[in-house]
């Protein structure tokens, strides 16, 4: 039996947030907004004459009264380590008082990268998962609708694979979608040498992921102590032949040259930046880069030297917002990147919101999506607020009533109601 195709019909918003615009800070308000969905695409936006006017017959076609709502673009958080195997809570909770290294040695307690390694390598695949579901699914109901989700916590082939096939089995479960990235080069394997690695990565574990379609970008960090900008040129160059799109973690607390190589080689996106220069931000500008801004680290690791965005948006740079939800920043509402962006960083809520869906989706080079327009997947969300403002300024709650998920309603009232029933996206 043929299914007939969703129509569903979104009346009297009282504010639409198209994005429709040019600027950082134009959010493409429409008040008294109508939407229609046929199938997973918008197929109408605008007031109520010009929507029925576009649709004709209203026969078969669902109603949400959003009177008094606010309706947004789904939150797309591009840059997650969401799939990992255990808590770092121990060291989170000494370093509220007392941050000093020979604290932590002293009570045994593992810190950084490779404690996240340790207890994320041998967790069997099935038990990865599950964890990390459960991760995803606050995340759903909190409004974020695509997630883009790293490896890098195995750093062999075997145990990357495992965290991206992680991805692949969650991207079949959950109605929402899933990037994944590859990030081999978030460190290197303990007792290995920093150049063996490199050439292991590019002779053997890039080539298996691309083999097996199992990433769509390639990430690296470069910082001090980690990787070096030629490092990073090697190693997304390598990824690039093989149809990886290049991404970077820099600057995070060092300047080394490489926000720089990302305005170079024109990489998708660029997180952390809180040492960038200001002479490379027109570059970047320039190149297409998308500066990713984690206000929830800055948050959680009481950073030296909090991220400062505002030249970055006067410069005209397309800024992103993402949770960079991790052992050491398990956050997973972009509700809360908002907040801190806005009190922390001095984002304007508008130019919060435009980073958390339109910005965010360029970051994964993703145009049909981040902005509520025709014939642009329908992933939206209505919010139980009066104006958009109030979710940075009624903080600590979830402001998300209804999350439509490619024309479906997905989440009602803090619970997920429909489970993925469409073939998982290619990206």
């Amino acid at each position: 039996m043929e299914q007939k195709e969703n129509k569903l019909l979104i009346e009297n918003a009282a504010q639409v947030l198209t994005m429709r615009g040019e600027s950082n800070h134009d959010v493409g308000m429409l008040e008294s907004g109508w939407i229609y969905i046929e199938g997973d695409k918008i197929k109408a936006i605008g007031t109520k004459e010009e929507v029925e006017q576009a649709i004709g017959s209203l026969e078969d076609v669902e109603r949400i009264d959003a009177t008094g709502k606010v309706i947004t673009p789904g939150f797309v958080d591009c840059h997650t380590h969401v799939v990992f195997g255990g808590s770092r809570v121990a060291e989170y909770a000494i370093k509220l008082t007392d941050d000093r290294p020979e604290t932590l040695e002293k009570y045994g307690i593992p810190t950084g990268i490779y404690a996240s390694v340790n207890m994320t390598r041998d967790v069997p695949v099935e038990v990865l998962a599950a964890r990390a579901e459960r991760r995803m699914r606050n995340m759903l109901i909190t409004g974020t609708t695509t997630i883009e989700s790293k490896s890098g916590y195995g750093l062999t082939l075997p145990s990357e694979m495992k965290m991206l096939e992680v991805n692949r089995l969650l991207s079949a479960n959950l109605p929402m979608d899933i990037v994944p990235t590859f990030l081999g080069a978030h460190g290197w394997e303990e007792g290995k040498d920093k150049d063996w690695y490199i050439d292991h990565l590019c002779q053997d574990m890039i080539p298996q992921v691309a083999a097996f379609k199992m990433a769509s970008f390639n990430d690296v960090w470069v910082d001090e102590g980690h990787f070096t900008a030629a490092d990073a040129e090697k190693i997304l160059s390598c990824g690039r032949d093989y149809g990886l799109i290049p991404s970077i973690h820099t600057d995070a607390y060092s300047d080394i040259g490489g926000s720089a190589l990302a305005a170079e080689m024109k990489m998708a996106n660029a997180g952390h930046l809180n040492y960038t220069p200001l002479s490379v931000l027109p570059k970047l500008r320039d190149a297409g880069v998308v500066g990713v801004i984690l206000p929830g680290t800055d948050f959680a690791v009481h950073h030296p030297h909090p991220v400062n965005p505002r030249p970055m948006l006067d410069c005209g740079m397309t800024l992103a917002l993402a949770t960079n939800c991790n052992p050491g920043c398990w956050m997973e509402s972009m509700q809360m990147v908002l907040v801190l962006a806005c009190r922390l960083h001095r984002f304007s809520p508008a130019e919060a919101f435009r980073a958390a869906t339109y910005g965010s989706a360029r970051a994964l080079t993703l145009d049909d999506r981040g902005v509520l327009d025709v014939d642009k997947v329908a992933d939206l969300l209505i919010l139980d607020v009066e104006t958009f403002e109030d979710v940075v300024y009624k903080f600590g709650r979830n402001h998300v009533q209804t999350v439509i998920k490619g024309g479906q309603v997905v989440v009602e009232d803090g619970r997920i109601v429909k489970e993925r029933q469409v073939e998982t996206p290619k990206f």
